[in-house]
């Protein structure tokens, strides 16, 4: 196990959250290619984006929307943080969050890092979230996540695809 993967267990066991964690080729971590390989529907799955703004220097959010949603980074995203808004980068991802791209995850985020959950995802039976590498995804029902630190469910965090 590598330091992420015990950061995203203790705070997941911290908050006494039932969950499974299933293992994934780091090849197919992708969204779109784990539920085709692996039988998951992409309405159950969250993907966990940062929202990057462009002032100097930047601020941040990571945004939890559901794979069959976009996240509105042109609209919510950008009047939540108050200035013209893009996504962060992979080294960006990186450096903010320890986590590569396909593995990130809502849970063991910095503490000063805002959580933003789109309603939609709140509203699912269960949700497959990154576990922080591309080794694993963990799914569990998605009431934890309002309960994670900097935790806020936004309506309209994300439009339909």
């Amino acid at each position: 196990m590598t330091d992420i993967d015990l950061r995203v267990r203790a705070a997941l066991d911290a908050l006494g959250v039932e969950y499974t964690v299933v293992p994934c080729d780091p090849e197919l971590a992708d969204t779109a290619a784990f539920c085709a390989a692996y039988g998951y529907e992409p309405g159950d799955s969250a993907n966990t984006i940062i929202g990057e703004s462009r002032d100097k220097p930047p601020r941040n959010a990571a945004c939890v929307v559901l794979a069959t949603t976009r996240l509105d980074v042109n609209g919510t995203v950008r009047r939540r943080l108050g200035r013209k808004t893009s996504f962060a980068g992979p080294e960006r991802t990186m450096e903010l969050t320890g986590m590569s791209l396909g593995g990130v995850t809502a849970v063991g985020l910095p503490h000063e890092l805002p959580l933003w959950i789109d309603t939609r995802v709140m509203e699912r039976e269960r949700v497959i979230l990154g576990a922080g590498n591309r080794h694993w995804k963990v799914i569990a029902a998605p009431g934890f996540l309002g309960g994670l630190p900097g935790a806020e469910v936004v309506e309209g965090l994300a439009r339909d695809a």
